[in-house]
């Protein structure tokens, strides 16, 4: 009996810390990446000069001033001039332009409010027909591919878990895929979590309420 409660408390304990060790580690990685943009600001501005101590979370509000700032100046005329002549000199400089075109084409379809990309959670069948998983819209094929497929496709993403930032290209019929009432935050975390982390159902299966027996 003392050896099980133990197990149970030791059981509590690790689901109150995991959660909160992991967090905590995950938050100081983003304030670490973060800080680098302090290396933007001189010297005499950092706040070890400043106050004699380092302040947490300096990095994060200095990384999304910049950001901000940057967005604010290239949603005028000059901004958006000086943006095209600078996207210009990349593209002609050699390996460079492959790599900044890929990503800025992959950025801007994720992070555009037009986009449709990761805007849909989708069921489909992988890794053969009997089994199901959960997908990502991603848009329709496009070039010569196109050409090559004569009905109606679609182009998804399957990640793996629990790290869905690998995963696999499909291009499935969009008869074949389902679309789920579930937010891409909701999919995500029900892949993260190895589908132990189950998301709400939003529209519950309606009942038939059962008729009255005659007297």
């Amino acid at each position: 009996m003392r050896r099980q409660l133990i197990k149970r408390y030791f059981i509590t304990g690790l689901l109150i810390w995991v959660p909160l060790s992991i967090t905590a580690w995950v938050l100081s990685l983003i304030a670490g990446v973060a800080d680098q943009s302090l290396r933007l600001l001189p010297e005499s501005l950092h706040p070890q000069n400043l106050f004699g101590f380092d302040i947490p979370g300096t990095g994060i509000a200095v990384t999304l001033l910049i950001i901000i700032t940057t967005g604010l100046l290239a949603a005028n005329f000059i901004g958006q001039r000086l943006v095209i002549w600078w996207e210009n000199l990349l593209n002609r400089i050699p390996v460079v332009n492959s790599i900044y075109s890929s990503v800025k084409q992959v950025s801007d379809t994720l992070f555009s409010s037009s986009g449709k990309a990761f805007r849909q959670a989708l069921l489909i069948r992988y890794p053969h027909p009997d089994s199901w998983t959960i997908a990502f819209l991603t848009g329709v094929p496009g070039g010569d591919v196109a050409n090559h497929l004569s009905d109606d496709f679609i182009s998804v993403y399957v990640p793996t878990t629990p790290n869905p930032t690998s995963g696999f290209f499909l291009m499935l019929r969009r008869r074949d895929v389902i679309e789920l009432d579930m937010d891409v935050d909701e999919a995500l975390k029900y892949i993260i979590s190895m589908g132990v982390v189950a998301p709400p159902v939003r529209h519950p299966p309606l009942t038939v309420a059962p008729k009255d027996k005659p007297l």
